[in-house]
């Protein structure tokens, strides 16, 4: 692995509480591993394109800060989901990662 370019790792949590770790490039979306990596209930239907809401998960309360909070059009998409979390609900496709990602934790929400 080169030094220069580290890996971050992302957990993600089950609504059953399993874990699922999944090693990313900094720069991409979040929503681009976890369909890489095959992470259930990260269905991802329009592709990324903020259109479906079908790659939404909730940001860990510890990495809220480091995220934000949904806006704008994203937060409208988000919205409407029975799941839906002010605080820790995010459209995966919308997290751009970067190094100081390393580690995250996100919850997959139940299915609406």
């Amino acid at each position: 692995m080169d030094d220069c370019n580290p890996m971050p790792f992302i957990t993600f949590i089950q609504p059953d509480g399993s874990e699922q770790v999944v090693d990313a490039d900094s720069g991409a979306s979040l929503m681009a591993y976890a369909t890489r990596d095959g992470v259930a209930g990260i269905e991802a239907e329009c592709g990324g394109q903020m259109s479906c809401g079908t790659c939404h998960v909730h940001i860990h309360p510890d990495w809220q800060a480091e995220v934000g909070q949904a806006q704008g059009f994203e937060r409208n998409m988000l919205d409407w989901r029975d799941n839906f979390d002010e605080a820790a609900s995010r459209l995966s496709c919308q997290i751009i990662l970067t190094d100081a990602m390393e580690g995250m934790k996100v919850s997959v929400p139940n299915a609406d």
